[in-house]
């Protein structure tokens, strides 16, 4: 299965200013594979952009790679203070 984690990684590095609060984590569920992404506080508004475009442009990356699986791949952006534990 494609490295997904090291995918996002490889997007959302440059994009930030604090690369080492980047924490990603593979959730499975019955239909999907869901990737939390969760970066400082201060790095959400450029990871996600105006109006959202950032974001988007990122889903749509991690969207297009392929999986053999009938299970689909999720991006879910947090932020530090609102990640979950």
């Amino acid at each position: 299965m494609t490295d997904f984690k090291k995918l996002i990684t490889t997007i959302v590095t440059p994009l930030v200013e604090h690369p080492e609060a980047i924490q990603i984590e593979r959730v499975e569920t019955d239909r999907f594979y869901e990737y939390h992404l969760t970066v400082a506080g201060d790095d959400v508004g450029r990871v996600i952009g105006k109006r959202g475009h950032v974001a988007s442009a990122i889903r749509t990356i991690v969207y297009s790679v392929r999986i053999n699986d009938p299970k689909r791949v999720r991006l879910v952006i947090n932020d530090e203070s609102k990640a979950p534990k």
